[in-house]
């Protein structure tokens, strides 16, 4: 049975997703018409896997890169707020 987290257009935040699990994450969302957002270190790794990602988009799904330290609160907020503002939060 599908979950509604994982309906085209749904909106998921992945930390740690510039490489590995989490890029993996990103990209198999991404290829279900999922909008993926993806949190990590390294402002040249981001782009590089945003690229990644958007190139296995369906359905014109979104991709948005934030370098975030998931260590700082305030970092995370700001996550937090940025998703929202610009994608509507991610979908529970």
């Amino acid at each position: 049975m599908p979950h509604a987290a994982l309906e085209p257009g749904a909106v998921a935040v992945i930390t740690g997703g510039a490489s590995g699990i989490g890029l993996a994450a990103a990209r198999r969302f991404a290829s279900l018409g999922l909008t993926v957002c993806i949190a990590d270190l390294g402002a040249d790794r981001l782009g590089q896997a945003a690229r990644a990602i958007r190139s296995e988009a369906v359905m014109g799904a979104d991709v948005l890169a934030i370098e975030t330290d998931v260590s700082d609160r305030a970092a995370l907020e700001n996550l937090e707020r940025t998703v929202a503002d610009r994608l509507g939060g991610p979908t529970s």
